[in-house]
């Protein structure tokens, strides 16, 4: 396991984080994707943590709040030194039935920070996240609420999860203005048969200095490979078809993953787990599971290194189409950005 920097922090975090969507029995809008009691919760914890997973990622709105309780038990029921794990959770979704039950607003960020810190049973959360984008909040008034949250002590760094790159860019520039806690890292789709943040996100987190964190890396289970060729598959996707994919492309990926899966003794969702973690812009990838085979099956993607060959055959089945201006930037600041690139002497 490797431990990459939070952003521009000095917080290590594992490369693979533990997702805890499947913990919890409440239904709800992803009802298909939880059910684990608090007996599996701990032994999946006990897996993630035995193979160096320092990382833990949850979120008020998971099994309406069950999550954020299990995974806390879990921490304590393990013996876990709370300095050992970095925990992370969200704030953002319906978490009641009135019209402030929601969004990014300061009336409900310091309100649920204290249901979570109560849930999770700690006095800190190490990463808040604002868990999507709330067209109905100034910026502002999110950013001075997190800020508060940070000086205050209960929250150490703040993050962002599905913005747009425009959104965080000037969520970035008003906490500069204000002298505010700035957002470390952003919690993002991205899979090799969904590269679509490669256009804007990825460019604007290498500017910007932003860790990334990946959901979703086997796109619902689709990377699984079970679902080609339009089957209905069982499991998760079967009953809940979400990320969208393409699946033509994600065919065809799936298709070019195959052979190198065979010649690396791994499955499929391994070598697309271990395409991510080759990517530079990845800090950690959270993988999510409902029993014990799946997670050391996500697991195993730590010790697959992919060869330059590989890599090149995964990039070409699954790279983008060009788009506008990005074409345009390739062939116009092609030559400038080769010049960077140049090796220093000695």
């Amino acid at each position: 396991m490797r431990y990459n920097p939070l952003g521009r922090t000095g917080l290590f975090v594992s490369e693979l984080c533990l997702g805890t969507m499947t913990f919890g029995t409440v239904g709800g809008r992803f009802g298909a994707i939880a059910g684990l009691g608090q007996k599996e919760a701990d032994d999946l914890t006990k897996a993630a943590i035995d193979a160096g997973v320092n990382f833990i990622d949850t979120a008020n709105v998971y099994s309406a709040g069950q999550s954020e309780e299990i995974t806390g038990q879990a921490i304590r029921n393990l013996g876990i030194k709370r300095e050992d794990v970095v925990l992370a959770t969200k704030v953002m979704g319906q978490m009641g039935e009135g019209p402030n039950d929601l969004g990014a607003t300061r009336h409900q960020i310091m309100d649920q920070v204290k249901a979570s810190l109560k849930r999770l049973g700690t006095d800190h959360i190490d990463l808040y996240q604002i868990h999507g984008w709330d067209a109905a909040t100034p910026i502002e008034e999110t950013v001075r609420a997190l800020d508060d949250l940070v000086r205050q002590g209960h929250v150490r760094y703040v993050g962002v999860s599905n913005w747009a790159a425009w959104q965080i860019a000037r969520a970035l520039g008003i906490s500069e203005r204000l002298n505010a806690a700035k957002f470390v890292s952003v919690q993002a789709y991205y899979t090799i048969a969904g590269r679509d943040l490669e256009r804007e996100l990825i460019p604007m987190m290498r500017s910007e200095g932003l860790g990334l964190m990946v959901w979703s890396p086997l796109a619902g289970g689709y990377l699984s490979g079970k679902y080609r060729g339009g089957k209905d598959g069982e499991g998760r996707r079967a009953n809940f078809d979400f990320p969208p994919v393409d699946t033509a492309r994600g065919d065809a990926v799936i298709d070019a993953m195959a052979p190198i899966a065979k010649a690396h003794g791994v499955s499929i969702a391994t070598i697309a787990l271990a395409w991510l973690l080759h990517q530079k812009a990845v800090t950690s990838v959270i993988i999510g599971a409902k029993r014990a085979d799946q997670l050391a099956d996500n697991l195993a993607a730590v010790d697959v290194e992919l060869s330059a060959d590989e890599l090149k055959a995964l990039d070409k089945a699954s790279k983008l189409p060009a788009e506008y201006p990005g074409w345009m930037f390739a062939m116009q600041g092609a030559y400038r950005a080769k010049m960077l690139d140049q090796p220093k002497r000695g």
